[in-house]
């Protein structure tokens, strides 16, 4: 990391000015870092990644957009190994942003129209003189990425739930929706991952797109569905069927010419199972095997979304395996396995969380019951040796940056999220009382806070349950203080 803030300043200096401040941002589901950088005349966001082909494309992309006029960000500068690359700052507002702080209101539906229209000028108009050679991967998404979008679903969350089915006749099935699937009418540039989440809004309301470098030719049914269908967003029935005749209203006038609308809405349908699936295996991917917890809360949702979408739409195409497969991966038990329990009044089991100091002492358990879990996070990187940490605890936000971008601290915290999920399922379903979680450091004040913080929110989130939580350590501090 020091390495990096290292070279992002060398090329801020080779630009005749150097940083004033470089703050971490958040990292995101890939291997890039994102940087903001706070100049004199204001500030830019640099990205790094090892990355070097999908560093070219996305600023290949960007300039080529730009010039078309389309609402992409600039690309200001670029180190000599391509590793890093300094871009224009749209800020930190998302469109899911807008839609979580909003809820359903009449300016968030027109945001997301105006976003739509958008997506329909990048893909006509981005389309013209790109150079389809310089994309990431395949020039088209043709029948083989269809093939493994719908292999990555296999894989990772069909095959995980260990259920039977015929092997060669479901991958028949995959080729003969591939195949239907590749002869449109229509192919442009095609965005690849469009969610709201991807869409900046700046505070004219204005949007902008972002993480697009791995776009390729392809059908436009595919972005819109993945933007009205994306999970998290889960836009209600209405919403999606209005968002798709404005999505159509303005592709049929960019181009030019009306559209086929009943062809066009079947093949949408079809791009909207492979997102919904692909959507899927991204989600096994990262909860069933890398055992992330965002990603596991995710996967109800898109279930749902699944279950939805095979009772009330019709592909056009035969394929009874996967057929088979899909009411799998919908039934009961499926559904149950990954819907968290959530609280109800007449469960009584109240969770208490603690941070404390191993110097004084572990919490007794005063409810009588004993027991509980101890964590040590002893073994994670100490940001109190650090000076311009020494007088912060695990609730500043600058502590925070530094345990989840420079240590181990999100893999720990995920096998302990692993380890007291199960209790407290189990504890949910018996009707105990009490649980204890307590986390243990060296002084109390930055590695344990933080951990007991982040489990406390995880409950919450998860389950709905009351958690209580204390910060043994600092509050002593703060009574002794008063």
């Amino acid at each position: 990391m020091i390495a990096v803030i290292d070279a992002i300043k060398e090329l801020c200096i080779s630009m005749g000015e150097a940083p004033l401040d470089i703050e971490v941002l958040p990292q995101s589901g890939s291997d890039r870092r994102y940087f903001r950088l706070h100049l004199k005349g204001g500030t830019c966001i640099a990205t790094h990644g090892n990355n070097v082909p999908e560093n070219d494309t996305f600023m290949y992309f960007s300039e080529h957009f730009r010039e078309k006029g389309l609402p992409v960000p600039a690309i200001i500068a670029w180190s000599e190994d391509r590793t890093i690359y300094l871009q224009e700052d749209l800020g930190d507002t998302s469109l899911l942003n807008k839609l979580e702080e909003e809820g359903l209101t009449d300016n968030v539906y027109a945001l997301f129209k105006k976003s739509l229209h958008s997506l329909a000028e990048l893909q006509v108009k981005g389309h013209q003189e790109l150079d389809y050679s310089r994309c990431l991967t395949n020039q088209e998404f043709g029948k083989q990425a269809i093939m493994a979008d719908l292999l990555y679903f296999k894989y990772y969350f069909l095959d995980a739930l260990r259920k039977p089915y015929d092997k060669q006749k479901l991958i028949d099935d995959f080729e003969a929706l591939s195949t239907y699937l590749t002869h449109t009418e229509y192919k442009y540039f095609m965005f690849r991952d469009f969610q709201s989440r991807n869409i900046l809004v700046k505070p004219d309301e204005k949007v902008y797109f972002i993480d697009y470098q791995g776009g390729m030719r392809g059908a436009p049914q595919y972005d819109a569905a993945s933007m009205i269908w994306q999970a998290r967003a889960n836009l209600p029935d209405t919403w999606k069927e209005n968002l798709l005749n404005d999505y159509i209203d303005s592709f049929e006038t960019i181009i030019g010419q009306p559209v086929d609308r009943g062809i066009f809405k079947s093949q949408y349908n079809g791009y909207v199972l492979i997102r919904l699936l692909q959507v899927l295996g991204a989600y096994g991917f990262r909860g069933l095997f890398e055992r992330k917890a965002q990603f596991l809360t995710s996967i109800p949702q898109a279930l749902s979304n699944l279950r939805w979408f095979i009772e009330n739409q019709s592909l056009g195409i035969s394929v009874p395996e996967f057929r088979k497969v899909l009411d799998i991966c919908v039934g009961d038990e499926v559904m149950e396995r990954f819907t968290p329990l959530t609280a109800t009044p007449e469960m009584p089991l109240k969770v208490r969380v603690h941070s404390f100091s191993f110097k004084k002492g572990i919490p007794t358990d005063e409810s009588g019951n004993g027991g509980g879990f101890v964590f040590d996070c002893r073994g994670i990187l100490n940001p109190g040796r650090l000076q311009e940490f020494k007088v912060m605890t695990g609730r500043d936000k600058e502590v925070k940056d530094f345990l989840e971008q420079q240590t181990r601290m999100p893999d720990f915290l995920n096998s302990v999220f692993d380890v007291v999920d199960i209790t407290v399922e189990d504890y949910m379903r018996r009707g105990f009382e009490n649980l204890i979680v307590n986390f243990g450091c060296t002084g109390g004040q930055h590695r344990s806070v933080y951990a007991a913080e982040a489990l406390t929110r995880h409950l919450k989130n998860k389950y709905k349950i009351p958690v209580t939580l204390h910060h043994i350590e600092q509050e002593a501090k703060n009574w002794i203080n008063t």
